[in-house]
C-alpha cells in the first residue's frame, strides 16, 4: 500500500484489540479517497471495477488464496450498492455473495459460527458477506441477550475463527460502512417514498433506528475487540455512495495486487500448437 493510502487511512484502520475505537471521531461525510470531483470519482470506480475483474480472473487461476470480504453497517449504509458497483464486473463463477439474516431454529441449535463456516470461500474464490457473523455480537448485545462475559467470549471466538481462516490461506477484508443518522433517515425515507423500493423496507428498520446510539456503541465495541493484525477493520466514511465505492474498490485492488498473483504455467504440449 502506498504512503498516500497510509495517510488517507489514518484512524480508519483498526488492528489492535487492546485499543478502543471512537466512531464519533470519524466523520461519515469525509472523503479521504476522493479526487475532489464526483464525476472523476465515478470514472475511477468504473476503472477499478474493470481492474478488479482482471485480478479476479488471475485470483481464480492462481488458486493459492481465498478472499473473504465482510460488509457491515447499519440499515441503508450501502452494502447492496457496494456489491453492485465494486463487484458487479466480476465473473459470477468465482464470486459469491452471501446475505445473512437471523439464524433459523436449526442454526440456533448449533454454535453461532457453524453456519458461517459453511459459506467461507474455497481456493480461488471471492466471497462477500452482506452482513456477517458480526450480527451475532451486534443485535444480541443491543437487545441484552448476551451477558458481558458471553459477549467477550464471542469476540474471542471470532478472533480465533478468523485467525484460523487466515492461517489456511484466506485473506480477510472487513469494512464497516459508516453513515450518519441524518443520512440513514434520508435513505430510509427515500425507500418509503418510492413504491419500487418498498420491498427493501422492513418495519424492524424503524425499531432499530430508535436504538441508533445503542447500535453505535455496540459497533464501537465489536470493532475495538475484533480488529486484529490478521483481520483488521477498515471504517469507510459512507455518506457519499461514490466515495464508499471508490474507497473499497481501491483497497481491494491493493489487497489483490499485493498477493503477486500469477497464471499457472500451461501444458508444454500447447507450445507451437496450431488450430486447423
Amino acid at each position: 500500500m502506498s504512503r498516500s493510502d497510509d495517510k488517507r487511512l489514518n484512524g480508519l484502520v483498526h488492528r489492535d484489540p487492546k485499543a478502543r475505537i471512537d466512531l464519533s471521531g470519524i466523520d461519515p461525510s469525509s472523503k479521504p479517497f476522493s479526487q475532489g470531483d464526483k464525476v472523476r470519482d465515478k470514472a475511477a470506480v468504473e476503472q477499478l471495477a474493470v481492474r478488479l475483474d482482471e485480478l479476479q480472473n488471475r485470483f481464480w487461476a492462481d488458486r493459492r488464496y481465498k478472499l473473504l470480504v465482510v460488509l457491515q453497517g447499519t440499515d441503508a449504509s450501502g452494502k447492496d450498492g457496494t456489491l453492485r458497483h465494486v463487484f458487479g464486473r466480476m465473473s459470477p463463477l468465482g464470486v459469491h455473495a452471501v446475505s445473512w439474516r437471523a439464524p433459523t431454529e436449526d442454526e440456533r441449535a448449533r454454535d453461532f459460527l457453524w453456519r458461517i463456516h459453511q459459506r467461507v470461500p474455497a481456493a480461488g474464490e471471492i466471497t462477500v458477506f452482506n452482513r456477517s457473523h458480526y450480527e451475532d455480537v451486534l443485535v444480541p448485545a443491543v437487545k441484552g441477550q448476551l451477558t458481558p462475559r458471553q459477549l467477550k467470549q464471542r469476540f474471542a471466538q471470532i478472533n480465533d475463527f478468523e485467525r484460523m481462516l487466515t492461517e489456511t490461506g484466506t485473506v480477510v477484508c472487513k469494512f464497516m460502512l459508516h453513515i450518519s443518522s441524518q443520512e440513514q433517515q434520508r435513505r430510509l425515507q427515500a425507500r418509503l417514498d418510492d413504491p419500487a423500493k418498498h420491498w427493501k423496507f422492513l418495519m424492524e428498520d424503524v425499531e432499530a433506528r430508535r436504538h441508533w446510539d445503542d447500535y453505535q456503541a455496540a459497533y464501537a465495541d465489536l470493532l475495538s475487540a475484533t480488529g486484529t493484525p490478521w483481520a483488521p477493520w477498515t471504517v469507510v466514511p459512507a455518506d457519499s455512495k461514490t466515495h464508499r465505492n471508490l474507497m473499497i474498490a481501491t483497497l481491494l485492488e491493493r489487497a489483490l495486487q499485493g498477493l503477486e498473483l500469477h497464471y499457472p504455467e500451461g501444458d508444454p504440449a500447447l507450445k507451437g500448437l496450431r488450430i486447423e
